[in-house]
């Protein structure tokens, strides 16, 4: 047992290990680069052919991966990609990075880990150091992937590591990255958290070893089910104090004076991305399968599913006072990515507020600086976005602010715009004119 943790050890000390990532995405590609700029020979193994040529290009199509040091570290030769997954034998550690979706029940979907697994035992050999970084339920890296791995003949520590260590990506934020975020690492063994947990130094500033991948696993899910039963207090807070006429926003700014108790959470239309929607039902279904119901997370959900709701009953109010219909008029929404100054539409709560005017027979458009096109519910219904120009801007009876990009005007909007609904408070430090009258916030 110790004479292949000790090599591998030595290997990952004298950055002699070879790294590959299963998956390209806002996780792995990001992973991938940051092994290879710490000097290990990285491959990024993809199933999209497009990707893995991109990137042997020496291109990007992850903003917060600049191209230059793809290209840089493609040209040293630190840095391929393939989908080849036969070159899986080549590697002394793999990491699994693709997505755990939920299935329309809500009921977790393992089974791109599982397909992802199914390539590995097909070139598993002694001496490999296998990480699961894929968001899931607790128990998944010892339930799920150990029996799988085992059923090769090879043991663990005997032959073979396993770890989970969750991702913490925050996409488009530019003041955490992979290298500064502290990383949290669980082995199935104390071999393997050893392992895991030297690979990870090598790159990342600070490592925190837990005792088990159960407890990293449901680290992870504690980290987000805590955002989103936060957004959901706040959210229903938003919806009282919208009833009671009182500013959402300068209540929550008072609370945050108190030094000590409070954590500031802000109100939106709703919650996006891969992680806060997702999350919480990996750990409300383990719950369940044990007999205990996670209720705090049921209702946050439900509260929070129910904000765009909320935004279209706010442009129904402000079309009113205009003595305007909702069917037949004109609104633009501006940003229909899920956070801001980025281009991901993952679970954007844009898309139903979209579908949801519409369906009221609203003609809606929208524009957004990073996102040309969105695919709505139905194979064949798409939006293209338009140019934001003053004459769209005026001949629009309500602009609806859903993603708050930095790089728009928004006084110069207001300014041309007959109605706003605000739901990012990104109107809060304009004055003057007749702001109170044509602006809504949440």
């Amino acid at each position: 047992m110790s004479d292949i943790k000790e090599s591998l050890l030595a290997r990952i000390a004298n950055r002699e290990a070879r790294i590959g990532v299963i998956g390209l995405g806002y996780v792995g590609l990001p992973l991938v680069v940051e092994f290879a700029h710490g000097g290990f020979k990285s491959t990024g193994f993809e199933v999209d052919l497009r990707k893995a040529e991109a990137i042997n290009r020496g291109e990007s199509y992850i903003p917060d991966v600049p191209g230059s040091q793809v290209a840089e570290l493609v040209r040293k030769g630190n840095l391929g990609a393939t989908t080849d997954f036969t070159q899986l034998a080549e590697q002394d550690i793999i990491i699994i990075c693709v997505p755990t979706p939920l299935r329309k029940t809500k009921d977790p979907d393992v089974s791109y880990i599982l397909s992802a697994a199914d390539r590995i035992i097909s070139t598993l050999k002694r001496g490999q150091l296998i990480i699961l970084e894929s968001t899931t339920y607790p128990g998944t890296t010892d339930e799920v992937l150990r029996p799988i791995f085992d059923e090769t003949g090879l043991q663990i520590d005997a032959d073979y590591f396993l770890a989970f260590s969750p991702e913490r990506v925050d996409p488009g934020n530019p003041n955490f990255n992979t290298k500064n975020i502290p990383k949290v690492v669980g082995g199935i063994t104390t071999a393997s958290s050893l392992v895991a947990t030297a690979a990870y130094a090598t790159i990342v500033d600070h490592v925190h070893r837990t005792s088990s991948a159960r407890v990293a696993e449901t680290c992870k899910l504690l980290e987000n089910t805590f955002r989103a039963v936060n957004i959901g207090l706040v959210n229903e807070l938003a919806q009282l104090c919208h009833e009671l006429d009182i500013d959402t926003w300068e209540v929550i700014t008072a609370a945050a004076t108190k030094p000590f108790g409070f954590m500031p959470f802000y109100p939106g239309p709703g919650i996006g991305g891969h992680c806060i929607p997702l999350d919480p039902h990996y750990l409300s279904w383990k719950a369940r399968m044990h007999g205990f119901e996670a209720r705090f997370i049921s209702l946050a959900e439900e509260v929070n599913s129910r904000m765009p709701e909320h935004v279209v009953g706010l442009v129904t109010g402000g079309l009113n006072r205009h003595r305007k219909a909702v069917n037949g008029s004109k609104i633009l929404v501006m940003g229909v990515a899920y956070k801001r100054d980025i281009d991901d539409m993952r679970e954007s709560p844009a898309l139903a507020i979209v579908e949801s005017l519409q369906e009221l027979g609203a003609e809606v458009s929208f524009h957004d600086p990073y996102v040309t096109t969105i695919h709505l519910e139905g194979a064949d219904r798409h939006l293209q976005g338009i140019p934001l120009t003053d004459a769209v801007v005026e001949a629009a009876d309500c602009v609806v602010i859903v993603t708050d990009h930095s790089n728009i005007d928004y006084g110069h909007l207001v300014a041309k715009a007959q109605l706003v609904v605000d739901t990012r408070n990104t109107t809060r430090k304009l004055k003057g004119g007749d702001l109170d009258a044509k602006v809504i916030r949440l």
